[in-house]
């Protein structure tokens, strides 16, 4: 095998190498990434989740006002007063 050869199948298999570690592999460079932008989208998610489960602890701290419990019957629940007309209404786009 000649000096050339040698070096020419060293630098393939130092590509192929490369390119199982960067794409292939199951620790892949790609997949590791991959891992850490859904950890950070699961991060900043579970942190609105936090701030939401505070803000409504505080509002069952507060108690239920008669609006309040209203409000929730009507945009929760879909409740309506006897004799009153709902009428729905979609935004276009």
């Amino acid at each position: 095998m000649t000096k050339r050869l040698r070096r020419n199948a060293l630098l393939l298999g130092l590509i192929g190498l490369g390119l199982w570690v960067a794409f292939f592999d199951s620790h892949s460079v790609y997949r590791r990434a991959s891992y850490a932008h859904e950890l950070d989208r699961l991060t900043a998610e579970n942190e609105q989740l936090a701030a939401d489960n505070r803000a409504l602890a505080a509002q069952l701290d507060a108690g239920l006002d008669d609006a309040l419990l209203e409000e929730v019957a009507r945009e929760e629940y879909g409740m309506r007063r006897p004799g009153e007309r709902v009428y729905r209404v979609e935004a276009g786009e």
